[in-house]
């Protein structure tokens, strides 16, 4: 019943920022993880933030120190700010959420907003 959705998305120069957003409805439980991902063209799915609600979180280490996802809980919302983008992070970002609830295994996953970063 949980459902996830994706904004923030698209066109912007390299060195720009852009800040997603993924809204989560329905019931969430606790603890609980919410993870970007991104498929960029050619390129496998990867995972390139987390943040679970006890308070960590987690970066690929081709983002970091430019990402940095955060959560306001009083909205269900989870963001990803985007800095110093680099043509290489043109992907569609996918957001997902799971708990303990449903099982870390059952992934709710949005439908994904594109991102584009022109050279």
């Amino acid at each position: 019943q949980v459902q996830v959705v994706e904004s923030g998305g698209g066109l912007v120069q390299a060195g720009g920022s852009l800040r997603l957003t993924c809204v989560v409805s329905g019931t969430m439980f606790s603890p609980n993880v919410v993870d970007w991902d991104r498929q960029a063209p050619g390129k496998e799915r990867e995972l390139v933030a987390r943040t679970i609600s006890t308070g960590t979180t987690n970066y690929a280490d081709s983002v970091k120190g430019r990402f940095t996802i955060s959560r306001d809980n009083t909205k269900n919302t989870v963001y990803l700010q985007m800095n110093s983008l680099k043509p290489e992070d043109t992907a569609v970002y996918y957001c997902g959420y799971r708990d303990a609830h449903k099982g870390y295994n059952h992934v709710n996953w949005g439908q994904g907003t594109q991102v584009t970063v022109s050279s």
